[in-house]
């Protein structure tokens, strides 16, 4: 049974990919969708949340290498954003012994980085609250 739960995990993970792939990313695609927003009048298009949280990953990802588990936080600043982006760190058997880290991603209104810096880290198994 856990056999087709995998099976069926992986199976989604892949249609997630593939919606993945199929969007603009990288760094080409990302300075050009900035010069874009702001060749037809200045400032108007800002970042927002969701753009943020995607460019903050990549950015964290292409960084250190590291796989990306997901956004867990999210918060507009003066200036930008501050993204609290969750990464699997050590792989280990089984899963639940994963050793996570959460990062703090900042971007500036456009969504460059501006730095980054790790926050937590535990076992993906521990139920108790990260701090």
């Amino acid at each position: 049974m856990a056999e087709a739960d995998n099976a069926s995990d992986t199976e989604q993970e892949q249609a997630d990919d593939s919606r993945e792939e199929s969007r603009p990313r990288g760094k080409a695609e990302g300075k050009g969708d900035r010069d874009k927003s702001s060749s037809g009048g200045g400032d108007k298009k800002r970042m927002n949340g969701r753009r943020a949280a995607r460019r903050a990953a990549l950015h964290l990802a292409e960084l250190t290498g590291k796989q990306f588990e997901g956004i867990v936080g999210i918060r507009k600043s003066e200036d930008g954003w501050c993204v609290e982006v969750e990464v699997l760190e050590m792989s280990r058997i089984p899963s639940t012994t994963d050793v996570l880290a959460t990062f703090e991603v900042t971007l500036d209104g456009s969504g460059e980085l501006v730095g980054y810096h790790r926050v937590a880290r535990y076992v993906r198994g521990d139920a108790g609250e990260r701090g």
